[in-house]
């Protein structure tokens, strides 16, 4: 069921909404989100806004330059990106929203590691 939620980074700089089910939660195996501890909200641009501190976002891009990963300048948390496998959408890291007990989801995986057979395989469903 979609609802809508509250998000940001850790210093509180950079704020968000999004609304979305988190019953399609992705946890991705490849390096990068690996690393970062993402769980992925893959979400129409229209159910997320930026509240504040767009200014305070940095920009990292790799490989393909398709992702736009962003983050917090100041605490370096990164609460959402422009996703690989959706470039036309937004991927939120659920681990970033506001009361979520992340003990309570069921995370489907995705196999980052074995990317483009992966996301055939998510596009497919």
């Amino acid at each position: 069921m979609k609802k809508t939620y509250a998000g940001g980074c850790h210093c509180g700089r950079v704020r968000f909404r999004v609304t979305g089910d988190l019953a399609d939660v992705l946890d991705c195996n490849c390096s990068v989100c690996t690393k970062k501890g993402i769980l992925h909200l893959i979400v129409p641009p229209e159910e997320f806004a930026i509240l504040k501190g767009e200014d305070a976002l940095t920009t990292y891009q790799f490989n393909t330059h398709t992702a736009t990963h962003r983050f917090c300048s100041s605490c370096g948390i990164h609460p959402f990106y422009v996703p690989r496998s959706d470039p036309d959408k937004i991927d939120i890291n659920v681990r970033c929203l506001d009361g979520i007990d992340i003990a309570t989801l069921t995370p489907k995986a995705f196999d980052g590691k074995n990317w483009e057979a992966a996301n055939a395989a998510y596009h497919a469903e």
